[in-house]
């Protein structure tokens, strides 16, 4: 089997990735990577596992040797957040922009540029015979950068917190749960 990255670049990648840190009650798993999207990829999935909310998301690095003019470099880091919300808050038009700067602020130490996406508010009524159920609202935020080193690990971290974030002002608390971050125990099988 090859290696889903170059092989100077592998022991980078996973150096990272390996370090990056995140709390005892956020599960992060590894899952099939797409494999259209770029030559090699590695694809996670996290969720906070608070009652009764759940954050959950997912969070992909591609990686074209050649580069994508797109990408304006050879690596490009494609995420996506859920979360539910409080009914007042996804209804607050200024929250889209509230939202995105939990994003840009998360990022704030990483190497990111190329920044785009999209954040999404949704809010489910039922009707007729579900319609004991309650209003369920809920957020996406959904974007994509460059990271201009193979060092995607301060990614990792900075997407967590994004997760914790969404969750946490999803649940209407204004202080996070103090939970200590710990070393990531994961072990990766970069797949093409």
């Amino acid at each position: 089997g090859r290696f889903a990255f170059a092989v100077d670049q592998l022991p980078e990648v996973l150096r990272t990735l390996h370090a990056a840190r995140h709390r005892p009650d956020v599960s992060v798993l590894e899952v099939p990577a797409p494999q259209r999207l770029a030559p090699e990829a590695v694809a996670l999935t996290a969720e906070l596992e608070h009652e009764p909310l759940e954050a959950s998301g997912r969070f992909v690095v591609l990686h074209d040797p050649e580069g994508q003019p797109a990408w304006d470099g050879t690596f490009r880091v494609v995420t996506f957040v859920k979360a539910p919300m409080e009914p007042d808050v996804v209804t607050d038009d200024m929250f889209d922009d509230v939202a995105w700067a939990w994003l840009g602020d998360s990022l704030a130490e990483c190497d990111a540029t190329n920044l785009s996406g999209t954040v999404t508010r949704t809010a489910s009524r039922s009707f007729a015979g579900l319609e004991d159920r309650e209003l369920h609202t809920e957020l996406e935020i959904r974007a994509s950068w460059t990271s201009q080193s193979p060092d995607v690990g301060a990614h990792l971290s900075a997407w967590l917190t994004l997760v914790e974030m969404s969750e946490r002002m999803g649940s209407g608390r204004k202080e996070g749960i103090c939970i200590p971050f710990q070393p990531a125990r994961l072990k990766f099988h970069l797949t093409r």
